[in-house]
This record gives C-alpha cells, sequence and structure tokens, in this order.
C-alpha cells in the first residue's frame, strides 16, 4: 500500500487557488437507478476542472532556482488551464505548448490566465516532443500532468474531503482515467482510511489504457486512441501512477461516447450544469455498473471531474444522448415500393415516436429506409421493435451500434451510385484545422476519384469525414500505403452495412 501518499496529501498546497467542492446527490438519476448518486463537483474549481489541484501543488514545490527558470507543459485543456493559473498565482513564467487543432476558447482561457500559448503540430504528441525541445533549449520546468508524486499527492485531496463531506457509508467511488493522477490520489488515500470501498476506474472505450494495463500486468502503448472524450485520451497509463493503480484499483469500465452524451444530459438535468465529456465518464460508469450488477440501496460517488466543454460540441452530445440513454433507435427497414406503404409502417410502429425518416427511391419493387424509432429501456427496447417489425413481415436491420450510420448516413442522401465501380470506402478523423482537407487532396493527387464524401463538423479537435474513391483491382494495398504516409487515422468501411444498404 502507497502509505507515503497519505502525508503528502495531508499536507498538499492547493487551497491558495483550488477550492474545497461541494457532493450534492443526483435525485433524478438516484431515483432512476435505484441507489444513491452522489456527485463531487470538481467542475466547480476557478479552472472548472481538479487539475488546478495537482498543478498548483507541483509548482508550489519548486525549489526558487526552478521558479527562476519558468515552467512548461504540453496540453490541450485542462491541465494548461491549471498550470497557466498556478504559476501566475506564484509568480511565475509559465509557457503552454498546445496542438494547433485546440479550440479557440481553451487557448484563450490559457492566456487568459498569464501564460504564453505555443501552438504546434497536429496532434498532442507533436506538442509534447515540442515542449521538451523547448526544456532542452530554455531550461523551463517541465510540469507532467499525471504521472508525477506530489501532482497525485494533489489530486489526492479529493479523497480527504469527500470522507470528511460525507460521514455514511459509501459503497463505491467511480473515478475518470486518463492517464490515472486523479484515480490513483484518490484510491491511495481512501485505501488507506477506508479499504471497503471500492475503487472504480472509468474510460472511454477508445483510450482505455489502464484496463489494457491491469489485464496484461503491464503498460501498454494504445495503437490508436478516440479523441471524442478529449480529456483522457491518453495512449498509455503513467509509470508512477500505474504502480499505484495496482494496489489501490478494484476494477476498471470502459463506456461508449453514446453513454458518454447521456450521462452529460444526467448531469444537466440534475444539475443544469454542463459536463465535458471526460467529466462524465464517472456517471457512465455508474450507470453500468448498477446495469451490470442488479444492485439497489447503495451510496456510489461519481467525480464530475471537467466542465471545459466548447459550446459547438453540445449538437454532437444532445444527437448522442438518447441513443446512449436506449431512447431511440436506428433501424435500415425494407418497405414495399407502392403508395400507403409508409403509413402502414407507422401504424405499425404503433404509438411508437419516429425520430427521424430518410428515405430516396431504390428500385420498382421496394424501398429502402433509414428510420429512428422512440424506445424505452425497460418497457420497449429497441430489440421489441425489431422483433415486432419481423413479425410483421419487414425485412430489417439494427443498426443503433453503426457509427458510419450515426455519423454520416443519417445526414446523406442521393442513393446508390449507377456507375460506382470498385469504390472502396473509408472512415477519416481529420484535424480540425484550417487547410487540413486541402492538404489530403493535394497529396491524394489525382490517380483515385473521390466518388463520395461527406463531413461535419462536431465541434471537436477531429472532423469526422466519409470518403468513397474508385480503386482498380490490384491497387488498393497501395492505396492503404499512401493513406498511411498521409498520416491521419481512417478505417476501411466498404463492408460496413449501412453503406451497402443507402448508398452502395
Amino acid at each position: 500500500m502507497p502509505q507515503n501518499y497519505i502525508r503528502k496529501i495531508l499536507e498538499a498546497r492547493v487551497y491558495d487557488v483550488a477550492v474545497e467542492t461541494p457532493i450534492h446527490e443526483a435525485p433524478f438519476l438516484s431515483e432512476r437507478l435505484q441507489n444513491k448518486v452522489l456527485l463531487k463537483r470538481e467542475d466547480l474549481q476557478p479552472v472548472f476542472s481538479f487539475k488546478i489541484r495537482g498543478a498548483y501543488n507541483k509548482v508550489s514545490q519548486l525549489t526558487e532556482a526552478e521558479r527562476a527558470r519558468g515552467v512548461i507543459a504540453a496540453s490541450a485543456g485542462n491541465h494548461a488551464q491549471g498550470l497557466a493559473l498556478a504559476a501566475k498565482h506564484l509568480g511565475i513564467k509559465a509557457v503552454i505548448v498546445m496542438p494547433k487543432t485546440t479550440p479557440e476558447i481553451k487557448v484563450q482561457a490559457v492566456r487568459a490566465r498569464g501564460a504564453r500559448v505555443v501552438l504546434h503540430g497536429d496532434a498532442f504528441d507533436e506538442a509534447l516532443a515540442y515542449s521538451q525541445k523547448l526544456v532542452e533549449e530554455k531550461g523551463y520546468v517541465y510540469i507532467h500532468p499525471y504521472d508525477d508524486v506530489d501532482t497525485i499527492a494533489g489530486q489526492g485531496t479529493i479523497a480527504m474531503e469527500i470522507l470528511r463531506q460525507y460521514s455514511d457509508p459509501i459503497d463505491a467511488i467511480f473515478v475518470p482515467v486518463g492517464g490515472g493522477g486523479l484515480i490513483a490520489g484518490i484510491g491511495a488515500y481512501i485505501k488507506y482510511l477506508r479499504p471497503e470501498i471500492r475503487i472504480i476506474g472509468v474510460e472511454y472505450e477508445e483510450s482505455a489504457c489502464l484496463k489494457v494495463a491491469l489485464e496484461k500486468n503491464r503498460r501498454v502503448v494504445l495503437s490508436q486512441v478516440g479523441i471524442f472524450a478529449d480529456g483522457v485520451a491518453v495512449a498509455q497509463i503513467g509509470k508512477e501512477t500505474f504502480r499505484v493503480c495496482k494496489q489501490v484499483v478494484d476494477e476498471v469500465i470502459t463506456v461508449t461516447a453514446d453513454e458518454i452524451c447521456a450521462a452529460v444530459k444526467d448531469i444537466y438535468d440534475d444539475t443544469r450544469s454542463i459536463a465535458e465529456p471526460s467529466g462524465a465518464l464517472a456517471v457512465a460508469g455508474i450507470k453500468r455498473y448498477v446495469e451490470r450488477e442488479g444492485i439497489e440501496g447503495q451510496s456510489l460517488v461519481a467525480i464530475d471531474s471537467g466542465a471545459n466543454v466548447n459550446f459547438d460540441r453540445l449538437r454532437y452530445i444532445s444527437e448522442r444522448a438518447e441513443l446512449g440513454e436506449k431512447r431511440e433507435a436506428i433501424v435500415a427497414v425494407t418497405i414495399p415500393e407502392q403508395p400507403g406503404s409508409f403509413r402502414k409502417f407507422c401504424q405499425t410502429l404503433g404509438k411508437r415516436a419516429i425520430t427521424e425518416f430518410n428515405y430516396r427511391y431504390h428500385d420498382a419493387s421496394q424501398a429502402r429506409i433509414f428510420v429512428g424509432v422512440q424506445t424505452k429501456p425497460d418497457s420497449d427496447t429497441r430489440e421489441d421493435l425489431v422483433a415486432l417489425l419481423e413479425q410483421k413481415g419487414y425485412p430489417v436491420e439494427d443498426l443503433t451500434d453503426n457509427e458510419i450510420a450515426k455519423l454520416h448516413i443519417r445526414h446523406m442522401g442521393g442513393g446508390h451510385a449507377p456507375n460506382g465501380e470498385h469504390e472502396i470506402v473509408y472512415r477519416f478523423e481529420f484535424p480540425e484545422r484550417p487547410g487540413a482537407l486541402l492538404n489530403f487532396l493535394n497529396k491524394l493527387g489525382e490517380r483515385w476519384n473521390i466518388s463520395m464524401f461527406h463531413y461535419r463538423n462536431h465541434g471537436a479537435a477531429y472532423g469526422r469525414v466519409l470518403i468513397g474513391m474508385q480503386v482498380p483491382k490490384g491497387e488498393k494495398a497501395e492505396v492503404e500505403s499512401f493513406l498511411d504516409l498521409i498520416g491521419y487515422h481512417y478505417w476501411e468501411e466498404t463492408n460496413n452495412r449501412a453503406y451497402q444498404l443507402f448508398l452502395g
């Protein structure tokens, strides 16, 4: 047990700039889940995130000589703001290297707190490499966002407050996990004083570096990291944080983007505050845990870790919340191409509301429709809907979990391409900055024809793009080698059923 952390947490200097955040019960969510759900409101910190605790504790313990050199970090979000405020309070020069894809609101927030912002690269790894170069050239002190003893101890003060503020029994504390600093600090303190309380990490399924590390009993670098929950988009758990987590974490739960969006809505309904995706992870984890275990009457604490969300992202979050709450199903249905078919289909649905309906003529005998239908997670599920349609003789496919359907198909029209021979389909994540698309097209050149293209801004650091390319037989490997050189994340989706049904 990492007992050496207890004294460090008790002596941590955080309250010069951080505040003791309250614990609020979430009454609507508690009633729905039949358990007491408590939110530790770290979104109420001066920088709207818990990161100020660890950053200030670390910077406050630098020597005079280190302070004179100035501090630096690579960050696209909350650590940047926390370090900027900490340095400003202590009168220390701070430099923050941020990717060029960082939303302007976060760049402005860091500058407003007195730090100098250097924009470099399209991704965090490039910003990190450049920050290390500046350390060598300028002599700055690098302040790590999570893998540091003093940073971990600063985050651990959250656990100290939880036990002081809530004296009744606690069954489990759910903690969002990125690099592991938050859960290591909370877990070390809780397991020393109240070992019966379960410490449960919650990770976005596309950046689950702690879960993989615990399964393999070693730190692993993820080959690809999803950036929807950007506050926890970390490819490898920290070295020191993993050492602590192995001793204090009881389990790790992973959740989907849709479940995170639903959790953002849950927090809003109970608090009228808007969590960022990583800030809502713990609530999403509680919901998954309660459903899995079938528990009732327990006290479950979620760390609401931050509220630094771009306003533009709320469109995407609201779109996906109903799916995450299992209150909407997306299905592909084939109906006869004749007058009255749509009315008959609606009669089959009964009182279920249609949330979306997309249709284009397919052929003279049948029509394929893309339909969103309102469902209920407890009494009228999407499985019930599919079973009903099959019983009534409709060919139906459930697309609710199909990313292409949710990100692209529902916004596209046009139907099948009559001359789309040799079409291969790829889904991309482009860095959301001016020139990214032109850069792609310039590098692609004129060798392969683009036969389909869809892009929609989601207010995130990366744009989602669906592209169809006409590639002669035998040239696919050459295309993918070329795409690897361009460097954007991509997935082939030629065999995706949503594409085949509506566009292929």
